[in-house]
């Protein structure tokens, strides 16, 4: 009877593995196809920061400045922004934008992206023809492993606390509130994460690097998307859905780093490795 039930179990493994790659290889699909958007960050073509004195930016209509009632421009003659679906002329008050918000303008031959990061205004246009956008080569990951799906247990702190850390652009700094951490084991060794609020009510988002960190994977930060704990705060991390941040990519990008504590003592080989494009610019820039 053994011999009879071990290859269909044999081969209940198997399609098992076949749909968790499936699975896997269409998530990142999506993944790749957002990342690609004409107007996502692979767009991104420049980063300026807005002071009190009136500026002007290439390729970036207007003059622009910043204060306490938040980014103003003003349009010569022959210039004009849409924001909102309205063409605007002569001059226009953004108001106050909040930290890690954003508005997004049409410009001639893309958007403008008006935000402010670690408490500065910034523009950022974005065109499609930018040259990382329209060479970009998609990103090498490591094959789906079903040893990093990991299960762990998210521990909320009384009350969240306000974690600072650094970003990629040096002296820029982000406070974020830490709702909890999550304990989890790799091989047998404990370890844990402070976790940050999610895109989506209840989930979570880690940022981490490990010892694959500028080797393999990129140096700076990975994030990592966990679901809702449930309500005996268990949650899953899949760290083949580990994800490089914009900054693997641009140099426009203002990423957190993550906290000192998220540097995994362990090689997470699993989910995005260094970017082709990054990786070529950093073997040309060696001696």
């Amino acid at each position: 009877m053994t011999s009879d039930l071990a290859p269909s179990a044999s081969a209940d493994a198997a399609r098992s593995t076949r749909a968790f790659a499936e699975d896997w290889q269409e998530w990142h699909r999506r993944h790749e196809a957002a990342r690609a958007d004409r107007h996502g960050f692979l767009a991104v073509a420049g980063l300026h920061w807005l002071t009190g004195e009136a500026q002007r930016f290439p390729g970036v209509p207007g003059e622009w400045r910043t204060g306490k009632d938040g980014p103003v421009v003003t349009l010569a003659d022959d210039e004009e922004i849409v924001v909102d679906g309205r063409r605007v002329r002569e001059r226009h008050q953004f108001g106050a934008i909040a930290e890690r918000a954003g508005i997004t303008v049409e410009i001639d031959g893309g958007v403008l992206e008006v935000a402010r990061r670690g408490g500065h205004d910034i523009l950022r246009p974005r065109r499609p023809d930018h040259p990382l956008r329209t060479r970009y080569q998609g990103t090498p990951t490591y094959p789906p492993a079903e040893r990093w799906v990991l299960q762990g247990r998210f521990v909320p702190f009384d009350r969240p606390r306000p974690t600072t850390v650094g970003a990629a652009v040096e002296g820029l700094q982000h406070v974020y509130d830490a709702p909890g951490r999550i304990e989890f084991s790799v091989d047998g060794l404990p370890l844990s994460l402070t976790a940050f609020n999610g895109a989506t009510p209840g989930s979570l988002s880690v940022l981490f690097t490990d010892t694959t960190s500028g080797v393999t994977t990129y140096g700076a930060n990975r994030s990592l998307t966990v679901g809702a704990p449930d309500e005996q705060g268990r949650v899953t991390l899949d760290f083949n859905r580990a994800v490089n941040l914009p900054c693997a990519y641009t140099d426009f990008a203002t990423c957190p780093l993550p906290p000192t504590e998220n540097r995994l003592p362990v090689a997470v080989e699993a989910g995005e490795k260094i970017p082709f494009d990054r990786l070529a610019a950093d073997l040309a820039a060696r001696p």
